[in-house]
C-alpha cells in the first residue's frame, strides 16, 4: 500500500487548521501555556480497530510548528487494540494542542472506514471476491477516503467520472431504454484504454447486453445470491461481475459466495462510524 504524498494532503490538513484557529488562535493553550512549555503525548486507540491516515496527523502537528516530532509506532495497515499506542507526538505545546483536534478528526475518520472494510475483507475470506469502493465519498476527501480502504485491505473503484465508463439506468434512458444502443454509442465514443461496465437490475437486461457485446464489467444490482449465481454462470468469465446493494458484513459472505469478482460496498466511505481514537499526555514532559 503505497502512501499518498504529502503534496496531496496538505491543502486538507491546513484547511482543516485554518477552519479551527480561526482569527485568533488557540485561545485556551495561549492562556494556560508557559512560554516554552513542551509535551509528549501519544495517539492511542480506544477501541480495536485498523490504522490508516496517519500522515494527515502527523501533518496536523508539523504545519502548526515543524520541530514537532511525530513517531509512529503503528503504521497504517495496523490491526490495534484498546490500550495500543498508535504513535508518539512530542513537542512545543501550542503546536500539539492546536493541531489536536484536526489530526483526530482525519485520523478517527480513515481508521474508521480502514476498520470497516477490513470486516468485511474478513468476512470473505476465502472467495475470490475483492471488496470494493464507490464514489460516495465527502467532497475533497475521495483520495483519502479511498486510500483507507485500501489500508483495511480493500479495493478501489473508479475515482472520478473519466476513469471508465459505467452506464447506469438513466444513461440507458438517454439511450431510448436500449442495452445494445446504450452499450454501442459507449465503444464508439470509448479510447482502447477505457473500461465499459454496464449496471443491470435483471437477468433479463444482462441476457440483452451479453448478446449485444462491448461491456468488460457488469454491475449487477440488488440481485439476490441466488440471481447472483445464475448471472455469474452467464457471464461465465467474459467479464467482470460486481455485486452492489445493501452489501453488509453478515450478508457479505452469501453474496461473495456466489461467484462474483467485485462486492461493492458505499457506505464504507458515507457513513462509517469513526473509530474511537485518544491523545493523552505521558508523564516525563
Amino acid at each position: 500500500m503505497t502512501p499518498l504524498p504529502d503534496l496531496m494532503l496538505e491543502p486538507l490538513v491546513r484547511a482543516g487548521l485554518l477552519e479551527d484557529l480561526g482569527c485568533g488562535g488557540d485561545l485556551t493553550t495561549d492562556a494556560l501555556a508557559a512560554p516554552g512549555q513542551m509535551l509528549r503525548t501519544a495517539l492511542v486507540a480506544r477501541q480495536p480497530g485498523v490504522v490508516a491516515g496517519l500522515a494527515l496527523a502527523r501533518l496536523a502537528f508539523t504545519l502548526m510548528d515543524p520541530s514537532v516530532r511525530f513517531d509512529i509506532e503503528r503504521p497504517d495497515g495496523s490491526a490495534v487494540a484498546p490500550g495500543d499506542r498508535i504513535a508518539r507526538v512530542s513537542g512545543p505545546a501550542p503546536a500539539i494542542l492546536g493541531g489536536e483536534r484536526v489530526a483526530l478528526n482525519f485520523l478517527s475518520h480513515l481508521c474508521g472506514i480502514a476498520t470497516a472494510t477490513a470486516g468485511i475483507v474478513r468476512a470473505v475470506a476465502g472467495t475470490k471476491a475483492r471488496v470494493c469502493c464507490t464514489r460516495k465519498t465527502l467532497p475533497g476527501m475521495r483520495a483519502i477516503q479511498k486510500y483507507a480502504v485500501r489500508a483495511g485491505g480493500g479495493a478501489n473503484h473508479r475515482f472520478r467520472l473519466d476513469d471508465a465508463i459505467l452506464i447506469k439506468d438513466n444513461h440507458i434512458a438517454l439511450a431510448g431504454g436500449d442495452v445494445a444502443q446504450a452499450l454501442a454509442a459507449a465503444r464508439a465514443r470509448a479510447g482502447h484504454l477505457v473500461s465499459i461496465e454496464l449496471e443491470v437490475d435483471t437477468l433479463d437486461q444482462l441476457a440483452q447486453a451479453l448478446r449485444a457485446g462491448g461491456a468488460d464489467a457488469f454491475l449487477l444490482d440488488n440481485m439476490t445470491p441466488a440471481q447472483l449465481r445464475e448471472a455469474v454462470a452467464m457471464v461465465n468469465g467474459r467479464a467482470v461481475t460486481e455485486a452492489s446493494g445493501g452489501i453488509t458484513p453478515d450478508s457479505a459472505p452469501d453474496i461473495a459466495a456466489t461467484g462474483v469478482d467485485i462486492l461493492s460496498v458505499g457506505w464504507l466511505t458515507h457513513t462509517v462510524r469513526a473509530l474511537d481514537i485518544g491523545l493523552d499526555h505521558e508523564s516525563g514532559a
